[in-house]
């Protein structure tokens, strides 16, 4: 009787990425069955793993709190009717486990008599056979002590959260405290088709493949009869009691429609002499539908601008853009007069410079000064999917300075599969891109998303392409 774990749990069990497993099972170090781990093969490829001892773990999961700045982290208690059932959902389990195993011991029982009788009788082959069944039994396995604590972590975790798998785009998430399954899925960075986000659209709907599920919010868009039947709920009504298989879809750029939404200044963070980081909050009943990469329209008492979205769409209801100083009407109001908790209508999103949901191949990010804006809410989209095989960040600077440093290194520190190179760009594009090249020098199996001038752009793409980079593995953004 197996006993399987999906693959992201997995990883917070044994305390590695997922994307460190993913690269295990592509050199057949670790088997699974349908993205799914047996217990037993868990146990034999990491041996040394102590499953009550995650201290290592818990330390490079704070680095990585620290390193995403704002975004939301908590860890409550689910709901006690949420909690109840989900407790309830495991007993049943144990009871039908241990069920299965009165019934195992009734046949051991049966077979032993058998083959006794046969001993008895002069099978010696038979009383051979007996002896060494109930030698079996008596022995205790070697990982018997490392499965039980394995099982009852792994327990813990189900109660505290449920994961959720999406068909057919093969995403994955957990749904913790008191989510709603859309909820936690735009927090994971995984972009479900929405409308209004509390029940009257029906934008949401998604059909449950398997797995039970509870209704925590009302709503008052009305599914028809053919609809409930086939499964269909609201992800915004809806939260998991047990894990859950979910047949939904993953929004596009082009899915997602233009919004116009008053915001209230939440924070200015000065980012050197020339350059602020805006910090916005929309409404509880608004949050803004974007794709990492896109950009916005803002607009204050007259002055308006258009500025890459910096932030995670992970990151809720907070939304960051970096403000060059220059001659831009709204850059001179954010730089002169814009205040704490004044209002700033934000009008968007547009772009189609955005990740590709479906990649599991190594990344490469490429910004030039503040075309970070955008690269950084890219890295932190591929962060909180965590498909990418590797992740480099080049950042060339000059006059605004490598104005975020701390975070990119604190992302490297976080990540085993991410690295940080900062450039000058003193040199010109020319050698800039000679020295973002020199350590990749095969890039058929890469994605490169790149942001910044004309001249950088070209000059980029020329090289790599002429190091393999295929068509489809180039994204660019030209920032002025």
């Amino acid at each position: 009787m197996s006993h399987l774990l999906p693959l992201s749990r997995v990883a917070h069990l044994v305390g590695v990425s997922r994307t460190a497993l993913q690269r295990m099972i592509r050199n057949n170090e670790l088997a699974t069955f349908d993205g799914m781990v047996e217990m037993e093969e868990l146990l034999r490829v990491f041996p040394d793993v102590q499953w009550e001892d995650d201290g290592e773990f818990k330390r490079v999961e704070e680095i990585k709190r620290r390193a995403f700045g704002k975004r939301v982290y908590e860890r409550t208690l689910p709901d006690k009717e949420v909690l109840a059932e989900r407790l309830y959902e495991l007993g049943k389990e144990f009871a039908s486990a241990k069920s299965l195993l009165l019934h195992y011991d009734q046949v051991f029982d049966w077979l032993a008599e058998r083959l006794g009788e046969s001993a008895r009788a002069g099978d010696r082959q038979a009383a051979e056979l007996r002896h060494w069944l109930r030698q079996q039994i008596r022995e205790t396995p070697a990982d018997a002590e490392r499965g039980k604590a394995l099982l009852a972590q792994e327990s813990v975790m189900r109660i505290m959260s449920a994961h959720v798998r999406v068909q057919p785009s093969g995403h994955d998430f957990f749904v913790e405290g008191n989510d709603t399954l859309l909820e936690a899925a735009l927090r994971a960075g995984i972009p479900l088709n929405y409308g209004c986000s509390n029940g009257n659209c029906g934008e949401c709907r998604a059909r449950l493949v398997s797995g039970q599920v509870k209704k925590v919010h009302p709503h008052d868009y009305v599914l028809s009869d053919a609809e409930k039947a086939d499964g269909t709920l609201l992800m915004c009504s809806y939260t998991a009691i047990t894990d859950v298989v979910l047949e939904a879809q993953v929004a596009g750029a082009v899915d997602i429609p233009q919004q116009t939404i008053p915001t209230r200044v939440k924070a200015i963070e000065p980012l050197g002499e020339q350059i602020l980081a805006l910090h916005l909050t929309t409404p509880r009943s608004q949050r803004l539908r974007f794709l990492a990469g896109q950009y916005v329209n803002l607009r204050a008492e007259g002055a308006s601008g258009e500025y890459y979205v910096a932030s995670c769409p992970c990151e809720d209801r907070h939304i960051e853009v970096h403000v060059r100083r220059d001659n831009r009407p709204f850059a001179r109001k954010a730089f002169e007069d814009l205040r704490k908790e004044d209002t700033v209508t934000l009008e968007g999103p547009g772009g189609a410079f955005v990740i590709r949901m479906e990649s599991r191949r190594p990344v490469i990010f490429a910004a030039w000064e503040d075309g970070f804006a955008p690269i950084k809410s890219l890295v932190q989209h591929a962060m909180s999917l965590e498909q990418a095989e590797t992740m480099h960040l080049y950042w060339v600077a000059e006059g605004l300075g490598h104005y975020q440093d701390n975070l990119c290194r604190a992302w490297a520190d976080a990540l085993d599969n991410f690295t940080y190179v900062p450039l000058t760009a003193k040199g010109g594009a020319a050698q800039v891109v000679e020295a973002i090249l020199a350590g990749h020098p095969d890039l058929a199996r890469h994605d490169l998303y790149a942001a910044g001038p004309k001249d950088f752009l070209d000059a980029l793409r020329q090289g790599s392409e002429a190091r393999g980079l295929a068509p489809q593995g180039w994204h660019a953004e030209l920032v002025v």
